[in-house]
């Protein structure tokens, strides 16, 4: 076995070196380290000897250009500082290391063209993907799904593998507390207008009021932030209602803060219903009541349907979607409904 030269420098061996030390041409050392078998087995154990003095470490585009795998699986989120994101990267990331496989996380920033731009200009780095809250439209994301392996969390789209999170029936739920606490004037803080998953809230809160015989209005859209819940806020104010379900957990967060800066009690004057129940929802003043859902279990979920797909090319009898159930988690952010001020 020939040393290298040039041996001791910083930069990281290549196939041409491992080539080099063991005698062989790169093609050879490509072979033995991608497909074993098409080596004879003194020859690979040359090279996998050299590959080990050499410290070699293959490079993953390299490697997908002969095998076709990148090994690699893309999860976009359409905003990685929102904490109800923190659960589902954990859990993709937890299940692909189970699988061998590398997370690559892209920040879409609630924007449907970057998404749709890091999805074509990223395609070559991974084999399939996995879109939380996906900003696209049904038509946009039924095209993409027949181009590139992926499941949409969050997200019900015909033709595409998804993975439902069910706040639409925890909005029904929470329409049911807030009128058994005698609320008839109620209203929804809603989110981007390129949410799906806004749109289904909205809904399902419209048909529950309807059910029960209350008023529902329907305030925004707002920006699913913290920063966004004081204009929310005044906005609940402006609209005399009683109680409000807002979008997301951050946006009902930042209600609350508004709410006390204008002397407003929470829930004597207003009640407030969250969605997602975030770390931090029940360390509130007061602690948000919310809807609670097993959002961690919505990656572990999403990536095991995404690599049977991978490794299963038919898709025949494959599953296309699971539904995760939610439920309104009770807090003190919610009480009977104040009595008209010509009573009080």
């Amino acid at each position: 076995m020939q040393p290298l030269a040039g041996a001791g420098s910083d930069r990281p061996a290549t196939l041409a070196d491992v080539a080099a030390v063991s005698g062989v041409a790169t093609s050879t050392v490509s072979r033995a380290l991608s497909n074993p078998g098409r080596v004879n087995a003194a020859t690979r154990e040359r090279i996998e000897e050299a590959a080990r003095a050499l410290n070699y470490v293959p490079n993953s585009q390299a490697r997908a250009l002969t095998s076709g795998k990148t090994r690699a699986i893309a999860v976009l989120v359409s905003d990685v500082t929102n904490p109800f994101y923190f659960g589902i990267i954990r859990g993709t990331q937890q299940q692909l290391k189970a699988a061998g496989y590398t997370q690559i996380l892209v920040d879409t920033e609630e924007s449907d063209e970057l998404e749709d731009g890091m999805l074509h200009k990223l395609r070559r780095s991974f084999d399939g993907a996995i879109l939380a809250a996906s900003r696209l439209t049904d038509r946009r994301l039924t095209v993409l799904a027949n181009d590139i392996p992926l499941v949409a969390i969050n997200r019900q789209t015909r033709g595409v593998p998804h993975i439902f999170i069910d706040t639409p029936s925890g909005i029904e739920q929470a329409v049911g507390h807030l009128v058994s606490l005698g609320h008839t004037q109620l209203c929804y803080a809603s989110g981007p207008e390129t949410s799906w998953s806004n749109e289904g809230r909205w809904r399902a809160m419209v048909r529950a009021a309807e059910r029960y015989g209350v008023t529902a209005t329907r305030l925004g859209p707002f920006s699913p932030r913290q920063y966004a819940g004081a204009a929310a806020a005044d906005a609940v104010l402006h609209a005399g209602v009683t109680a409000c379900i807002a979008f997301n957990d951050l946006l009902a967060i930042g209600m609350l803060a508004r709410f006390r800066e204008r002397g407003v009690d929470v829930p004597g004057d207003v009640s407030i219903v969250g969605c997602d129940d975030i770390f931090g929802a029940d360390f509130c003043n007061p602690p948000l009541t919310t809807l609670t859902a097993p959002i961690e279990q919505a990656g572990r979920t999403a990536v095991s349907m995404l690599l049977a797909r991978l490794d299963d090319q038919s898709t025949i009898g494959m599953r296309q979607g699971a539904t995760l159930p939610t439920h309104l988690t009770v807090r003190s952010s919610t009480g009977p409904a104040r009595e008209p001020k010509g009573r009080r």
